[in-house]
């Protein structure tokens, strides 16, 4: 795609319009926000493995099944998620928004279930998130509902801002779930892509001692090691499942899988210790067969984690304006790039986090 140029009171976007096609370049008048809405100039967006999925229209669930996105993603929709830009416009009801540099919190819910009025906006059954059933970051401009889902990055650069919506908050949230590693029950974390790598710097800002990565690439497994994991494994290796599980004193406390796959499940429970915790977080897609009784025998628990709140996101942007934070690979490129990158990511071809900007 050619990075195109937009005219004065124009807004672009790239568009998924036929499911597994390539994006597509579209053009309209940039529409004046209503009621709470504000209009977000964007300057940054990251691109995230899940665009693949909503690109593609369904989500693989093993044995030939899918997870069909028609009635939640309804094309033509402008994807993308990790959003930062500033305010240029606000909704007569919107006030002292206009002119801020923010991130956007993209996981935004109906407002009026039980799950919104506890803070889990990003569990509602109705959802009305960025990126899916609202046009995302795809483009020069997007509508957010209420400035309540702008954070101030100051202190931050715009690249790295971006990705604390997505990557960031998905691992800090994953993080939280399970309880902090030690040297003789450590944490492993399978996938050293965006999302993990994330998890492997915060996991060490936080608790001072890094995760043993599991990957089967050679160049993410180096990037897990300058991120801060205390070693890293390759699960192509014979054996790497039974000496990895017999590594440690207590056995792996935990296994936080950024993968989601068929294969990823299965090693990260031939790993993890007796009283352990799997933590599925990818969205890779497949099945697996898991034999009942050896659950309660070994007191193991299985979970999932879907991004995070709009107040863990807060959080987290508090921890990176005090610098606990280390930056994770990023690559800019322009917005019309992002067909290349979908392309790119698919390959498996991106380490760390791809910013698009606009």
């Amino acid at each position: 795609m050619s990075n195109a140029t937009a005219s004065p009171g124009e807004q672009l976007s790239y568009q998924v319009v036929d499911f597994g096609q390539p994006l597509q370049l579209a053009r309209r008048a940039i529409a004046a926000p209503q009621g709470s809405e504000v209009l977000v100039r964007i300057s940054a967006c990251g691109v995230c493995h899940s665009d693949l999925h909503m690109a593609e229209g369904f989500f693989d669930l093993g044995d030939g099944r899918h997870f069909g996105l028609e009635k939640v993603l309804k094309p033509p929709r402008t994807l993308g998620h990790e959003i930062v830009g500033t305010v240029a416009a606000n909704g007569p009801d919107a006030q002292g928004a206009l002119g801020r540099s923010v991130i956007v919190f993209p996981w935004i819910g109906c407002g009026q279930c039980a799950l919104c009025a506890r803070g889990d906006e990003h569990m509602c059954a109705r959802p009305e998130s960025l990126g899916t059933t609202r046009d995302g970051g795809f483009s020069t401009h997007v509508r957010v509902p209420h400035p309540r889902y702008l954070i101030d990055h100051a202190g931050i650069d715009a690249a790295f801002a971006a990705t604390l919506a997505c990557s960031g908050l998905t691992a800090y949230s994953a993080l939280k779930k399970v309880a902090p590693a030690t040297e003789q029950a450590p944490l492993v974390i399978i996938g050293a892509g965006g999302v993990g790598l994330a998890a492997v710097a915060l996991a060490k800002a936080l608790h001072g001692l890094g995760p043993i990565v599991v990957d089967i690439d050679p160049a993410k497994r180096q990037a897990a090691l300058d991120a801060g994991a205390s070693r890293v494994v390759d699960p192509a290796e014979a054996d790497a499942a039974k000496t990895l599980a017999r590594s440690s004193a207590e056995g792996v406390s935990a296994v936080l899988d950024f993968v989601g796959s068929t294969r990823s499940f299965e090693f990260a429970n031939a790993v993890v210790g007796k009283g352990g915790k799997i933590l599925i977080v990818g969205l890779f897609g497949g099945s697996a067969s898991i034999q009942l009784p050896l659950i309660p025998m070994r007191a193991i628990s299985i979970g999932g984690s879907y991004v995070g709140s709009l107040a863990e996101l807060r959080e987290l942007v508090a921890l990176a304006q005090q610098g606990v934070l280390p930056s994770l690979p990023l690559s800019s490129r322009p917005l019309g790039d992002v067909q290349t990158v979908l392309d790119e990511l698919r390959a498996g071809k991106v380490t760390g986090r791809a910013i698009l900007q606009s």
